[in-house]
């Protein structure tokens, strides 16, 4: 079995994976809070955790993901209040897209895909077991956890406790014994979502709810948890304070993985710049497939730069790939080659393992079927190559290449071969290549 290794953000190095359990590895990333429809920077760790989730289901027998939708939460209260639409149709209608979006870029479902309001007793029970050991005390109707009663506080992120307390953007609020402690139950208006809790009637804060439901599906101790790298501080580090304070003497998360930022042309998406790319705007930009690619062709801890002409570059590698398949007429999908999960047993070096993909398919195109069949098992481990390759020359198809196809028909049966050359003109601007043959004339993809 190839050797796996992570950078782990916890201790700040590459370390070599061992599962806590290798007959059952466990994974748990954060999912979404679903109050708008999901943009790209939401899509690359959805999909960096699926190629690492396929990756460990190759190398392990048994390993459950569990990634969770956040469906109680002031985003979505928000977005309630401005729009008038009930919360309830907000998060079924927001989950459902999210759900379709991933579907779409090919990421597979997880496992467990918990949703916060299902879990409310176990987060209520969680905060029990944190005020009966002194990790947190009720004050005005909220719970608060308190900072200072654990003193690794800060170890995950790095950061000193003057970072930490600008970082979090702390709420001042007269009932804090500390500065820095944060909410774990607040009180609920009428207007708003509420459960009964030994506290009055309220709801839980965003960090209790991952432990909460991490520790629902995968026990005290698991070996990964992901997301994306902005939740690194405040809610990566105060889930892993109170879920260590809560059950003394676990791990909780042995391995903390995170992907780095997405930006638009070179700057960060913004409501206010008016760059944010829904991943639906993007799929209409290219099939899901060249999305998806794009956001693997850079490594996961890497800034990443989206752009069009990165879809366009993704969609070119995808028709080479396509076309080797095509070329080696493979159609059965063997075992990825050695170089591609080696590849991404090294942290995850997609752009690696995509180099030995080009390798593949150049053997591929030369009529190699071995090639070709590895080639396929290389995009299954990548979550690409599903199509069949004739259907991927079609896909995404401007209507305009067969109205143009059928004029050149027409052009050359009436001899008007002036026309005809000036629409191949225009088909080759289009990425269009014809060949005439017996049975007519076809066209492909450059």
């Amino acid at each position: 079995m190839p050797e796996l290794t992570l950078h782990n953000s916890f201790s700040r190095r590459r370390e070599r994976f061992e599962p806590l359990d290798a007959s059952h590895v466990r994974v748990y990333v954060c999912g979404p809070t679903v109050y708008d429809r999901p943009h790209i920077g939401n899509a690359r760790p959805a999909v960096v955790f699926d190629v690492l989730v396929r990756l460990l289901r190759r190398l392990y027998p048994r390993v459950t993901y569990v990634r969770n939708i956040t469906d109680v939460d002031d985003k979505i209260n928000a977005r309630a209040a401005e729009s008038g639409e009930p919360i309830a149709a907000i998060t079924a209608r927001t989950t459902a897209d999210y759900e379709a979006d991933m579907a779409a870029l090919g990421v597979l479902p997880p496992d467990v895909e918990p949703r916060a309001t299902g879990h409310i007793a176990e987060m209520i029970a969680l905060i029990e077991r944190l005020v009966e050991g002194g990790h947190a005390y009720a004050a005005d109707g909220h719970v608060l956890f308190s900072v200072a009663s654990f003193a690794e506080y800060g170890r995950l992120s790095g950061r000193s406790p003057d970072e930490l307390l600008a970082g979090a953007r702390v709420e001042v609020a007269p009932y804090k014994r500390d500065a820095g402690d944060f909410v774990l139950w607040k009180p609920s208006t009428p207007d708003l979502p509420g459960w009964d809790s030994p506290w009055g009637r309220g709801r839980p804060g965003w960090h209790i709810e991952c432990s909460a439901m991490s520790h629902a599906y995968l026990g005290e101790s698991f070996d990964i948890h992901g997301g994306g790298g902005d939740l690194l501080f405040p809610h990566h580090e105060n889930e892993r304070a109170q879920s260590l304070c809560a059950f003394p003497g676990s791990r909780f998360a042995r391995y903390w993985v995170h992907n780095g930022m997405l930006l638009v042309n070179g700057e960060k998406m913004s409501k206010s710049i008016g760059n944010i790319i829904t991943v639906q705007d993007a799929c209409a930009r290219a099939p899901a497939e060249a999305v998806r690619l794009a956001l693997l062709k850079t490594q996961y801890r890497a800034v990443l730069d989206f752009s069009d002409a990165a879809l366009a570059e993704a969609r070119h590698d995808l028709d080479r790939f396509y076309r080797g398949l095509e070329r080696s007429g493979a159609d059965a999908v063997a075992a990825p080659a050695a170089s591609v999960t080696a590849a991404l047993c090294d942290d995850l070096n997609t752009p690696l393992a995509l180099a030995e993909m080009h390798r593949l398919a150049n053997a591929a195109m030369q009529g190699e079927q071995a090639a070709g069949a590895e080639l396929r098992g290389a995009g299954a481990l990548l979550g690409l190559l599903a199509m069949d390759p004739a259907a991927w020359f079609r896909s995404g198809d401007d209507p305009r290449i067969d109205a143009l196809v059928a004029e050149r028909t027409d052009a050359r049966r009436a001899k008007d071969f002036a026309r005809a050359d000036a629409i191949r003109r225009e088909l080759d601007a289009l990425g269009v290549v014809l060949e005439d043959g017996a049975g007519g004339t076809t066209w492909r993809r450059k």
